[in-house]
């Protein structure tokens, strides 16, 4: 019998106090009064028709994203994690990881979220200047940020990561390197450091800001990542830095990992593989609130991954991983075997992107990632 593989478990929680200009998520600003109630059954009757999908296996990882989950109440984040380890039961070990938000940072609340299972939390800080959090349209203060972090250290949450950007509007490589030691500071054992993005249907996008030049976000790269391995920070992935393997997001590595996942809430995405049927299914749900919550069934539609398809989706996820994955991942999880991809592989390696043992970049492969994963592409 073919090896299924980890499940995870997404729930998304779309509402946000204000929707940032850079943000393409699926989130929308609050107007009055959450239903919080009624998402909350929503969730639950979603995951019970999603239930046939996890074929017998326990749910290894959970992420709350958003949106800002942190607007629930941890009543309302309770009863979901309790309604769903009844519905598809949580392994022992299992993490999980809840985003917040600083600007809605209170001590009960989030001693609440603690004591519900919550046992990773993600504070979305991006930055601890006031005048780059104003550009990015964020709703707390630098200070509010450290408050937050630091409270959350206190309450004990066993796993902390901060989101951080860099590359942000007029940004001097100091000033980015500044955010990189604050948050150091704050004792996190994750962080996850990226570029700002200017992505399609954004605000960011009809009115592009003034970003920093190549030439200086490639020098706020190299010191960026010289900062975090001096203070014991490894990277892990394209934009993941762990202090210790056991800090790890084991949430995004199964994603990384092409792992399966279901998808729950307005908006989400899930991945579910059917080996019997050599089948490998993407399903994702309707994408506005009002409509997901009169919904019966939410689906909003779903896709085969083609043979194909498969080698990119599969090398677009695992090449992110600095250490990749092992050359057996690649057939248990996309179902097919080497030989579909002899010829990329092949390719790949003489032009020394790609390791001989194993699929990973090489440093070469990582400076052109995309290079690299354009020969995965199906002709």
């Amino acid at each position: 019998m073919s090896t299924l593989p980890p499940l995870s478990l997404y729930i998304h929680i779309p509402w946000c106090v204000r929707k940032c200009p850079y943000c393409d998520f699926n989130s929308h600003a609050v107007k009055g009064e959450i239903p919080e109630t009624a998402y909350v059954s929503a969730l639950l009757s979603d995951l019970k028709l999603e239930q046939a999908g996890a074929q017998g296996r326990k749910i290894d990882t959970i992420f709350i994203g958003g949106g800002t989950p942190s607007l629930f109440t941890s009543d309302a984040i309770a009863r979901i994690l309790e309604g769903a380890d009844q519905i598809t039961p949580f392994s022992p070990n299992i993490e999980i990881t809840m985003e917040a938000n600083p600007g809605t940072f209170e001590q009960e609340r989030f001693a609440g979220y603690l004591k519900a299972g919550v046992n990773r939390l993600s504070v979305g800080v991006q930055s601890f200047n006031t005048q780059h959090l104003q550009a990015l349209g964020r709703i707390h203060s630098g200070g509010e940020a450290k408050k937050a972090i630091s409270a959350a250290r206190d309450l004990g949450f066993p796993h902390l990561n901060i989101d951080l950007m860099h590359g942000l509007p007029d940004q001097t490589e100091t000033q980015a390197l500044s955010d990189l030691e604050t948050a150091l500071n704050l004792g996190p054992d994750h962080l996850s450091w990226y570029q700002l993005t200017i992505e399609p249907n954004t605000e960011f996008y009809t009115k592009p800001p003034l970003i920093p030049q190549d030439e200086t976000l490639w020098d706020i790269q190299q010191a960026g990542q010289q900062l975090l391995a001096n203070n014991g920070f490894q990277q892990y992935e394209v934009s993941a830095y762990a202090k210790g393997k056991s800090a790890r997001a084991q949430h995004n590595l199964n994603y990384w990992q092409f792992g399966d996942y279901i998808g729950i809430g307005a908006g989400a995405h899930g991945k579910l593989s059917f080996p019997e049927q050599d089948l490998i299914l993407r399903r994702w749900k309707q994408r506005s609130p009002k409509a997901y919550l009169q919904s019966i069934n939410p689906l909003g539609g779903e896709q085969a991954i083609s043979h194909v398809d498969r080698p990119f989706e599969f090398m677009m996820n695992a090449l992110r991983l600095v250490d990749g994955v092992d050359e057996s991942i690649f057939q248990e999880r996309s179902l097919l075997n080497l030989n579909n991809i002899r010829t990329a592989l092949t390719s790949s390696r003489n032009a020394g992107l790609l390791d001989p043992h194993r699929l990973k970049a090489t440093p070469q492969g990582q400076l052109f990632l995309n290079d690299l994963l354009e020969m995965f592409i199906a002709e």
